[in-house]
């Protein structure tokens, strides 16, 4: 089990903290910066909550409850000073796909699975942490994750698209929608697409002007006072009723079993985010970071979610970023955020007239980074076969909308299929000089591979009966196991029962324990097999 969480700062990593203060006491310190910096994000929290909250087909308010509990319950547990926990875009959308092939989206059942949904990711998790499998968080491949990111952020704008012009198409699904929307432009409100174009360009703004320009809330200010003035015709937020059922299990858990699936894809894709942003700054700031206790800490943040009626979270970078720039030293500035929408909740209602034409230009703008087309297309340059796998990520995703944890699952399951073809293939280089063959091994020698390699010498000694030497470079070899040995072995009784002599140079170091004991080397021939002459067994 994970060690106590105390224990980790009490370490002495990284560097260390000025005069007699320690790591550990500074972890449970809240600092003015630490304030500051957590009001900041709430008030950044609370228009994106609203917003992503209905990119998962949920009512907006939900979204509040996801931000009011899920950041102080992240905080108990999170080894990161600086991530910032609650809603996000990516994690909303893996909530709409998983959700509408069991309810209709905004439906009281679609609202309790929405819950449940969270309880799964909770419990998948806690589980890779508890147990210390976070290493799991680098399992899914850079391809994998470019082209996935890239299609969703596609889906994410298409499906902000009919609000940001506010029409409300009467069909489903996103690409259906979108074709609807962009087909009849006379249907566009123009207060909507006012509002949307001024929301992006105080986005895009603020960011020029200074990352920590809170441009979302200015947005959402904007729009607010922008429909109070002019009494807005179009669709708003409306009413925000305050009924957080915390910890309730009335939840439909005979549905469990269909969420289980669509449940541990976005454990795994949402927290590759949060892993992303705490080794960013774990990194910049030369402090440590867990990810067993960020599973656990992000586990627990869905824990709480889910129980208060709201939806699965995740870790964010905008958010982390803007702590990180309003100076938060220690984990508690996300406790300070969470609580500060807590206690926003009961005037919650003022949000009743923002315009979801904001809402939806948002969620676009917060997407639009994620949007990156050129890294993928670059790895048609770096690596063929890995942008095989990025581009059919891409598409499978757009394809099998709104069903994307699907297309997480076929990417990863054709990932691993071409690393074990590539596993399979081992690499050699095979040169012919006078009666010597010699073959410069690549890459892995194990039990799927040792096969072909057998194949292959014996194709060159049956095509050539000159041969009198057979020399065979380990200098390249990755690693071997002890069936890869064996083949090594057994080829070279063969070889020499044919008359050929066989010899084995420039063994790394990583293999002699194993090849040592296979072929029974004194120490003369382990060293001779380790240096650049060649070497036969007596």
């Amino acid at each position: 089990m994970s060690e106590p969480w105390h224990a980790y700062f009490s370490r002495g990593r990284g560097r260390r903290l000025t005069g007699s203060t320690s790591r550990a006491e500074a972890s449970n310190r809240v600092s003015p910066r630490d304030v500051l910096a957590g009001i900041g994000v709430a008030l950044v929290l609370i228009p994106q909550s609203l917003a992503y909250a209905e990119l998962a087909g949920l009512p907006a308010h939900r979204g509040l409850y996801a931000a009011a509990l899920a950041p102080m319950a992240a905080a108990l547990f999170a080894s990161s000073p600086w991530l910032q926990t609650g809603p996000v875009a990516l994690t909303s959308l893996l909530t709409l796909g998983a959700l509408l092939p069991l309810a209709s989206s905004g439906s009281t059942e679609f609202v309790a699975l929405a819950g449940l949904l969270a309880l799964v990711v909770a419990g998948t998790r806690l589980v890779i942490g508890i147990f210390r499998l976070g290493w799991m968080a680098f399992f899914l491949s850079q391809p994998v994750l470019m082209g996935f990111t890239a299609a969703a952020a596609l889906l994410i704008i298409g499906s902000q698209l009919p609000a940001a012009l506010g029409v409300a198409p009467g069909v489903d699904g996103v690409g259906e929608r979108v074709i609807w929307t962009l087909s009849r432009p006379a249907t566009w409100e123009p207060e909507a697409i006012v509002l949307s174009t001024v929301t992006v360009l105080l986005m895009f703004g603020s960011r020029r002007l200074h990352p920590a320009v809170p441009g979302v809330l200015i947005a959402s200010l904007a729009g607010w006072t922008f429909s109070m003035i002019t009494d807005y015709p179009g669709a708003v937020v409306g009413s925000v009723p305050i009924e957080l059922n915390a910890f309730t299990l009335s939840l439909p858990w005979s549905k469990a079993p269909s969420l289980i699936l669509p449940g541990v894809v976005i454990a795994m894709v949402g927290f590759a985010e949060a892993a992303s942003v705490s080794q960013t700054y774990a990194t910049r700031e030369r402090r440590p970071w867990d990810p067993n206790r960020e599973f656990v800490s992000q586990g627990m943040a869905n824990l709480a979610a889910g129980l208060a009626g709201g939806f699965p979270v995740g870790g964010s970078f905008s958010r982390t970023s803007l702590a990180h720039l309003a100076g938060a030293r220690t984990r508690w500035a996300g406790f300070i955020a969470g609580a500060t929408v807590l206690l926003f909740l009961p005037f919650a209602s003022v949000l009743a007239p923002l315009p979801r034409a904001v809402l939806a230009a948002v969620v676009i703008s917060a997407v639009s980074k994620l949007l990156r087309m050129k890294p993928l297309i670059g790895l048609w340059k770096l690596s063929p076969p890995q942008a095989v796998i990025g581009w059919t990520t891409f598409i499978l995703t757009l394809i099998l909308a709104p069903h994307i944890e699907e297309a997480v699952i076929l990417s990863v399951v054709l990932a691993m299929s071409l690393h074990l073809w590539r596993e399979l293939t081992p690499g050699f280089v095979s040169r012919t000089e006078g009666n010597t063959l010699h073959l410069e091994l690549r890459g892995v020698l194990w039990f799927g591979s040792a096969p072909i390699l057998e194949r292959a010498l014996l194709a060159h000694l049956d095509s050539s009966e000159s041969l009198r030497e057979v020399v065979v470079d380990l200098s390249g070899l990755g690693r071997i196991d002890l069936t890869g040995a064996m083949t090594l072995r057994r080829l070279k009784e063969d070889v020499e029962r044919g008359g050929v002599d066989f010899h084995l140079l420039g063994a790394p170091g990583h293999a002699l324990r194993i090849l040592r004991q296979v072929f029974r080397w004194d120490t003369e021939q382990e060293q001779t097999a380790q240096g650049a002459s060649s070497v036969g067994e007596s």
